[in-house]
């Protein structure tokens, strides 16, 4: 029998563990647990359609601690940025902003500058920044979310389209300071449009990019100067809204409820009563 008094030491004998709960030595890589990201995605999706913001939230906090406890940083990636949008549409500055900071940190971690992930996370963190009035420096990310889509020939247009609706929404947010910013937006909005043609059912997001030039027709020129093109701008929204190939589900009832404020404003109340109807029959059914 050997000598227990004099036996070889092993690693484990010296090296200090990471975590008094995992009992992980410094050193020792762990094994990676991945989250199944499509699955937490299609969740997501069915709480949104019920408006079941709190469900969401519990959702997304779960997974992103199975992420924290498997090491799976790609996937933690995926649920810092699903919380940033979550936070943002629930006005949580705060929150929105602190996994906004995580998400940014992540890309460094897993060496993503300039991949299509990193594209995403930038959008994603400027339309919060944007969504919180720090328009500035929601501009430098989508400047930075532009170079990382237009640079990769795998970006797909419903990406580049977003990218280029939500920054010429900040383009008019800051074009009182510098007026040169209308024609930029314009520019951004062309190319919205142009994209979101090539995306099944992107008449849906053709119809928001329409009342977002309507806006800023308005913003520019005036209600009175501009009219006509406003009005014929928002006559299109209402038509791409009714495009019959588009399906009555939960997503189609929150462009729904996304442009009747719009269409209010400018006095197309039965469109606006038609659609948040239509919008909350959808809702009720799911």
């Amino acid at each position: 029998m050997a000598d227990q008094n004099h036996r070889e030491l092993l690693k484990e004998d010296y090296v200090e563990p990471r975590c008094v709960l995992c009992e992980e030595p410094y050193g020792v890589t762990a094994d990676v647990k991945p989250v199944p990201q499509q699955r937490i995605i299609e969740k997501m999706n069915d709480y949104m359609s019920r408006r079941d913001y709190a469900g969401a939230e519990r959702h997304l906090l779960y997974w992103l601690e199975e992420a924290k406890l498997g090491h799976d940083e790609r996937g933690q990636l995926m649920v810092e940025n699903e919380l940033v949008g979550h936070f943002r549409k629930t006005g949580n500055k705060e929150q929105a902003f602190l996994h906004a900071k995580e998400a940014l940190r992540l890309l460094d971690v897993l060496e993503y500058q300039g991949s299509i992930s990193a594209g995403t996370t930038y959008v994603n963190v400027a339309t919060a920044c944007n969504a919180f009035g720090e328009d500035e420096r929601a501009l430098t990310y989508f400047e930075e979310a532009r170079k990382c889509y237009e640079n990769s020939l795998m970006t797909q247009p419903e990406l580049l389209g977003g990218l280029y609706n939500n920054m010429a929404l900040t383009c008019i947010s800051l074009a009182g300071k510098d007026p040169g910013l209308f024609a930029k937006a314009y520019e951004l909005y062309d190319l919205a449009m142009a994209q979101m043609a090539k995306v099944p059912n992107g008449e849906l997001e053709q119809a928001i990019t329409c009342l977002n030039i309507a806006n800023a027709v308005e913003a520019e020129q005036g209600l009175e100067a501009g009219e006509n093109r406003i009005y014929e701008l928002v006559d299109r929204a209402a038509d791409l809204l009714e495009t019959p190939s588009l399906p009555r589900n939960g997503y189609y009832a929150f462009v729904c409820e996304k442009c009747v404020p719009t269409f209010s404003y400018y006095g197309y109340f039965a469109v606006a009563e038609e659609l948040q109807a239509l919008a909350e029959k959808i809702y009720a059914e799911n």
